[in-house]
C-alpha cells in the first residue's frame, strides 16, 4: 500500500490533470517524488523511458501525460493525436511491468465511448458501437490504453488500473484557442468580448502577453491583434463585440473541477485494486468512470460564463460547424459505491477559475 514515503512519478506533472494531482499528494503530506518535464523526458522515446524506470525505479505511477485537445485539434491532428498517445502508454505502463511498479494509474476519458451511448454512460458501455468521429483516433488510444492496464493485470500479475475523468476544467488549464477544450475556450474568449466591450486594450495586451495567439502577442500591431481574434471569432464590427461559438449550442456537456478529480485519483490509488473492480468470468471494463453525473447545455454554458465575466456583448453559435457528441454524461455510480462523490458545483467553480485567469498573469 501507498505510504507517505513511498516514491511516485506523476507523469504530466505540469498539466491540468497531472499538477492537481501533484498538489493533492502534497497536501496529503506525500513527498517522495520524481518527476520530469517534457524537456526533460519524452514519453514518446521508448529508450529514454526506459532507462528512466530502470534509474529511478518508482514505486507508484499516475499516468497523466497525455496529447490533448477540443474538437477542432482532435479532428485536425488525427495521426498525432493517436500516435503519441498511444506510443506514450505503451512504454510507461510496460516499463511499470518491467520494472516492478506496484500501482499504476492510467487516465483516460470519457470520450472513450460510443457516440449514441445509453445515457448516462456506465462503464459496461465500452465498446458496444461506433465512436463520435472527430475525436476517434484520441479515444482509440484511450481504449487501448484501458485493454493494455486490463491485460497486463490478467497476464502479468500487475495492479494497473484505469480511471474516465469526464470533461475537466481548473487551474492551469489549457486556454490556448487552437487547442483548448471548450470551458477554457469559452472563458477566454468572452474575457476577450468583454475587454474589446469596455475597450480595455490594456488588457488584451497583457492577455497576449502570456498566452500569445498564433505567435500573436501584446507587442504585435493592433491591427494584427484584431484580426487574430476574429480568427477565433472575437470581433468588433461596429459599436458592439460579438463571440463566435462553434455548432449549435445544444450539446450537453458534464464538467468536473480538476481538484476533485485529482482527490478521486489519489482516493482510487489509496484505496482500490485491480481485484476490486476484476468481476466475472471475462475480465473486462474495470476501468472507473470520475464524475458529477449533473450536465449543461454548451449554450447555457456560455450565457453563465457571459454572467460571471460580466460580458454585454453577443454571442453567436455557428451551426455549420460540428456539435461532436450531443450528449456525453457518466454514471459514477461505481466510484460513489468505492466511497467517493463530487462537492463542487459548475458555478463556483466557473467563478473560481475565472479569478485563477485574471489573476494568473
Amino acid at each position: 500500500m501507498m505510504n507517505k514515503n513511498s516514491k511516485i512519478y506523476v507523469a504530466g506533472h505540469l498539466g491540468l490533470v497531472g499538477s492537481a494531482i501533484l498538489a493533492n499528494l502534497k497536501s496529503k503530506d506525500y513527498h517522495n517524488f520524481v518527476l520530469r518535464s517534457l524537456d526533460q523526458l519524452d514519453l514518446t522515446n521508448q529508450t529514454d523511458v526506459d532507462l528512466f524506470f530502470k534509474t529511478e525505479q518508482p514505486e507508484y505511477i499516475f499516468l497523466a501525460a497525455a496529447k490533448v485537445g477540443g474538437i477542432m485539434a482532435n479532428n485536425t491532428y488525427r495521426a498525432q493525436f493517436i500516435y503519441e498517445n498511444i506510443t506514450i502508454q505503451n512504454n510507461v505502463i510496460h516499463s511499470s511491468w518491467k520494472y516492478g511498479v506496484k500501482k499504476l494509474l492510467f487516465l483516460g476519458s470519457t470520450c472513450i465511448y460510443p457516440k449514441n451511448a445509453p445515457q448516462p454512460m456506465s462503464e459496461d458501455e465500452l465498446l458496444t458501437s461506433p465512436l463520435e468521429y472527430t475525436n476517434e483516433p484520441y479515444a482509440i488510444a484511450k481504449i487501448a490504453g484501458i485493454k493494455m492496464c486490463e491485460s497486463y493485470n490478467l497476464q502479468y500479475g500487475t495492479n494497473f488500473l484505469s480511471v474516465m475523468p469526464t470533461n475537466l476544467y481548473g487551474p492551469n488549464d489549457n486556454f490556448n484557442l487552437e487547442t483548448s477544450h471548450v470551458l477554457p475556450a469559452l472563458i477566454r474568449k468572452i474575457y476577450l468580448g468583454k475587454c474589446l466591450e469596455n475597450n480595455d486594450w490594456e488588457s488584451v495586451i497583457l492577455d497576449l502577453n502570456k498566452r500569445p495567439i498564433n505567435g500573436v502577442n501584446g507587442s504585435s500591431a493592433k491591427e494584427t491583434i484584431m484580426n487574430i481574434l476574429a480568427k477565433y471569432g472575437i470581433s468588433k464590427p461596429n459599436s458592439y463585440v460579438s463571440v463566435e461559438i462553434w455548432g449549435t449550442g445544444a450539446p450537453l456537456r458534464e464538467f468536473l473541477w480538476s481538484e476533485e478529480m485529482a482527490d478521486a485519483c489519489v482516493f482510487v490509488m489509496e484505496n482500490v485494486n485491480f481485484c476490486d473492480v476484476a468481476i466475472g468470468s471475462e475480465i473486462r471494463n474495470t476501468h472507473i468512470n470520475i464524475g458529477t453525473g449533473e450536465e449543461i447545455t454548451i449554450k447555457d454554458l456560455a450565457h453563465l460564463i457571459k454572467s460571471i465575466v460580466g460580458f454585454q456583448g453577443e454571442l453567436c453559435f455557428d451551426p455549420t460547424k460540428p456539435d461532436g457528441t450531443m450528449r456525453k454524461l457518466t454514471n459514477p455510480s461505481k466510484i460513489n459505491s468505492l466511497g467517493w462523490n463530487h462537492k463542487i458545483n459548475i458555478q463556483d467553480g466557473i467563478r473560481i477559475l475565472f479569478d485563477w485567469y485574471t489573476i494568473y498573469y
